[in-house]
C-alpha cells in the first residue's frame, strides 16, 4: 500500500540517479538499526494511523522549527522565511511519512533517500527555485532525528491501539528515521568513508 493522492511539486520518487549506496550496504545498516520485517509490518500499521494526521504532524514539527530561528532560518535567507519554500516542503515532508510507512525499502528507495540528503547539501533551494540559505548543517539533520521521533508517538496512540502496538510502531518509525538519515548523511561525508 502507498498512499500518494496528488501531484507534489518536486517530488521525483522513481525519477532520481542511482544511490551511491548499494542495496548490499543497506542491508547491513537495516541490521545495524534492527530493522526487522516485523517492523515493516509496524510502520504500515502506523502510515494506516497517521495518514489522516499528516498535516497536524506536519503543524506540530513546523511549530517546532519555527519556535527555532536557528533551525527556521533554513528556510529563507537573512531572517526572512520563504512562505512559498516552506509551504512546498511541507508537501514532500508529508508525503515522506507515508514513504517512511508504506514504501519498499529497496534500490528505489534508496535512491530517493540519497537525492533528498543531496536536496540538504549540494541541491539544496534548486528543487524549488529559491533563494534561500545555501545548505543544511550536518548537526541539525543528525539532531532532528530526536523532534521527528519524540513528537511521533500521541499521535499513533490517538487511534485506539494497545499500549503495545503503539510502542512496536513507534520503535520501529525510530528505527526508520535513524536509517533514513544516516543515508541522508551520504553526501555530507568524505569519500570513502560513509
Amino acid at each position: 500500500m502507498h498512499t500518494q493522492t496528488t501531484q507534489i511539486p518536486g517530488y521525483t520518487y522513481g525519477e532520481v540517479a542511482t544511490s551511491p549506496v548499494s542495496e548490499a550496504d543497506l542491508d547491513l545498516l537495516k541490521q545495524t538499526v534492527l530493522l526487522s520485517e516485523e517492523d515493516v509490518l509496524y510502520l504500515q500499521m502506523a502510515g494506516r494511523v497517521l495518514k489522516d494526521q499528516t498535516e497536524d504532524i506536519l503543524d506540530v514539527w513546523y511549530g517546532f522549527v519555527g519556535s527555532h530561528p536557528y533551525l527556521a532560518q533554513y528556510f529563507g535567507k537573512k531572517d526572512q522565511l520563504n512562505d512559498a519554500y516552506l509551504a512546498s516542503v511541507r508537501k514532500r515532508f508529508g508525503q515522506w511519512i507515508m514513504d517512511t510507512c508504506f514504501r519498499s525499502y529497496d534500490q528505489q528507495w534508496l535512491n530517493y533517500q540519497h537525492e533528498i540528503g543531496l536536496r540538504h547539501l549540494v541541491k539544496k533551494n534548486q528543487t524549488d527555485g529559491v533563494d534561500a540559505v545555501p545548505i543544511i548543517h550536518f548537526r541539525y539533520l543528525v539532531t532532528f532525528i530526536v523532534p521527528i521521533t519524540a513528537t511521533i508517538k500521541p499521535f499513533l496512540a490517538r487511534k485506539g491501539n494497545s499500549v503495545g502496538e503503539v510502542e512496536n510502531m513507534y520503535n520501529a518509525w525510530f528505527k526508520a528515521i535513524t536509517l533514513t538519515v544516516a543515508l541522508w548523511c551520504y553526501p555530507y561525508v568524505k569519500e570513502g568513508t560513509f
